[in-house]
């Protein structure tokens, strides 16, 4: 079973090496036009995985990605009645 899962967003100088990422955990998304790879992790193995990957030459950057921390449940989520009745009248 997979627990906390956590983003790492490594910044490339050339993709030649983005397959050699996949040791590190899973590749997501790998953008060929900006050079950057997705990987996701373990959440209590970010830190080492970070250090670990940032020692490379091809690595430009490493940064982590904030979304398990932040918060999902929004205030004042309550639907516009003018848009509402929008939606019933089909238009």
């Amino acid at each position: 079973m997979l627990g906390q899962r956590q983003g790492i967003i490594v910044w490339l100088y050339s993709l030649k090496q983005a397959k050699m990422l996949r040791r590190f955990g899973n590749v997501h998304y790998v953008s060929k036009r900006l050079k950057y790879v997705v990987l996701y992790c373990d959440l209590v193995d970010t830190d080492e995985i970070m250090s670990k990957i940032s020692t490379y030459s091809f690595v430009k950057m490493v940064e982590p990605s904030y979304k398990p921390f932040l918060k999902m449940e929004f205030e004042n989520s309550k639907p516009d009645k003018a848009k509402e009745y929008d939606y019933k009248m089909g238009i």
